[in-house]
Formats: C-alpha cells, structure tokens, sequence
C-alpha cells in the first residue's frame, strides 16, 4: 500500500483552524509594521510575544540541528532572498524593497505555517508584478485540488500559472504535510513531477502549500549564515504560503487573511 498523509480527526482540525486563525491575525499585525526604517528585528520580537501572548510557541524558533537551531520567530527575506532569512536589528526596511514574512505557530499540539510577499513602501512595476503573481499562483494551485483528485494536480498548475506570467518556480525548495509536526508527508514541489504526490486527496488532509517564483534562473544558492536562500543571479523572488485543509466540498484555507 503506497504511503499517504496523515487524515485529521474532526477534533484534530478544530485545533488546526484555532491555530490557523490565530496565526493569520499575528501576520495581519505584523502586516502593519512593514514600512520603511524598520529593523526586522523589531518585527520577529512582535511575532514572538503575540505568539506566546494567544498561548502558542513559535515553531521555527530553535528549529534544525540542535547546534546551530534556527534562531528567530519568523524568517524575514529581502528581495533576492527566497526563504529562511534571519531577522535582525541591525537589517532595515528601505523603501523600494520586497519583504517576505515566513511564520509558524504550534497551538494546543497543532502547528500552522504561512508566508507572505509585501512591498516596502513604494516599489517597482517589476515588484508589483511578482508579489501580485505568487498570490495567484498559490490560487491557481488550490482550485486544482479536489478529493478524489491526485495532489500532483496542485504542482502542474502552479508551474504553467508562474511559467505563463514569465516567472521561474523555485524547484529545491518545497510545500510539505503539517499537523502535530510542522512538517509532515509528502513534501509538495510547485513544478510537475509525475512521480511526486501522486496519490489522491482525501477529506482531511492537511497541507502547508507555498509557491515561490523568482523574476529570473529558478537556481538557488545557500547564503553565507548557512540558513537563506537566495537567487543564484540575484533576481527578485516572492513567496506565498497557507495552511489548508481538504474537505469534501473544496480546499478551506486555515490561515486566511483576506
């Protein structure tokens, strides 16, 4: 029998959207202070106190090797980075920049995960573009998966949406199952591969999907501090990321901020 994820209780998934919507009001507030001169330092100490304020713990926080664990609440990106970028007082907001906000949250035993692309004061056509692509690349993805149908669906879609608008799908670094773990079977690709998530959706499966397109090469490179990536030519790169739950009646975002 080929391996599938794991199916939520209906008391699983009550706690699942409890952490989800209680994840998505910590971005909609952190949302607020994207602006420029700020370090992203000041925003990962607002992550973290809101987080444990509604009675959660980040779930990035002392993530990894046990030696060099991830050290912050949220990963904050800066335009050619992609992910994984470490907050700092000493990194500031500049006008013009495009900052990306990756945040965990495990409540009540039950982790949520999201991300988002926000412009830094004003910005560029270019930057308009690809943060306003990421997010219709993310919901090109989800309006491909139905119950019954393979996830492999959710890939194929958002590679033709992010190929067709001219963007490149970043291919090392994946979507992932979420619940008890922050990160769960299968790992899920934003590129088509016939192989990868080819079994079909069931009602309560829980998954972490997460587009992220660059404006050139979809090659990465590792950053020096051995945790962000970044674009090997040093394009701009945008992320979007939601935690989702399959039901019978379509895909229901956990961590909504619309």
């Amino acid at each position: 029998m080929s391996r599938r994820p794991k199916i939520k209780t209906a008391e699983e998934i009550r706690l699942m959207r409890e952490s989800g919507r209680k994840l998505a009001s910590v971005m909609l507030e952190l949302e607020k202070m994207v602006y420029p001169g700020i370090s992203t330092g000041e925003i990962d100490e607002r992550a973290e106190k809101m987080i444990l304020q509604m009675g959660g713990m980040p779930s990035f926080k002392g993530y990894g090797d046990s030696k060099d664990p991830f050290p912050a609440t949220i990963c904050a990106s800066l335009n050619d980075e992609i992910v994984h970028g470490i907050p700092s007082q000493k990194i500031k907001l500049q006008e013009g920049d495009i900052f990306k906000i990756d945040i965990g949250m495990k409540y009540k035993g039950w982790h949520s995960d999201m991300a988002r692309t926000f412009a830094v004061g004003e910005i560029s056509e270019e930057s308009k573009k690809i943060i306003e692509t990421v997010r219709k690349v993310f919901y090109q993805g989800v309006s491909a998966m139905k119950v019954g149908k393979k996830l492999n669906r959710y890939s194929k879609a958002t590679q033709k949406f992010a190929e067709k608008s001219g963007f490149s799908v970043v291919r090392n670094l994946v979507g992932h199952g979420i619940g008890r773990e922050l990160h769960e079977y299968p790992q899920i690709p934003n590129y088509f591969d016939r192989k990868s998530c080819n079994f079909k959706l069931e009602a309560g499966m829980t998954f972490a999907l997460e587009p992220m397109i660059n404006a050139g090469s979809h090659e990465t490179k590792l950053g020096d501090d051995g945790w962000v990536f970044e674009t090997v030519d040093n394009s701009l790169s945008a992320h979007w990321e939601n935690t989702v739950l399959v039901t019978d009646k379509g895909i229901e975002i956990l961590t909504n901020t619309n």
